[in-house]
């Protein structure tokens, strides 16, 4: 399900404080990866990805893929950053950075 423009603005404002808790380098989309992104998007639903990777081009491929892969939502990307989304409908309301970030 597409993100609105007031989700995106809602989790970019969230986004901002966060650090990356996935770095992809050259190597791109591998197993291990693949594993700590469904895993970090399980506890936390919206998290910051770094990219390693030089090429403009192929930044925005693996952040394409690794959207796909991780069947979530790609909410900004600036330079090597992402943030991506996947609501969780059994979120812990202590990990999850949506629900502890609530006004």
């Amino acid at each position: 399900m597409p993100l609105n423009n007031e989700q995106k603005k809602r989790f970019k404002s969230i986004g901002h404080h966060l650090k990356p808790v996935l770095i992809v380098a050259e190597n791109g989309l591998t197993e291990g990866v693949q594993a700590e992104l469904d895993r970090a998007l399980n506890d936390h639903e919206l998290i910051k990805v770094q990219f390693r990777v030089t090429e403009r081009d192929d930044r925005r491929a693996l952040m394409e893929a690794l959207c796909e892969a991780g069947n979530c939502e790609l909410v900004q990307a600036i330079g090597k950053m992402a943030l991506v989304y996947r609501r969780n409908p059994k979120a812990n309301k202590q990990l999850s950075n949506v629900s502890r970030y609530e006004a």
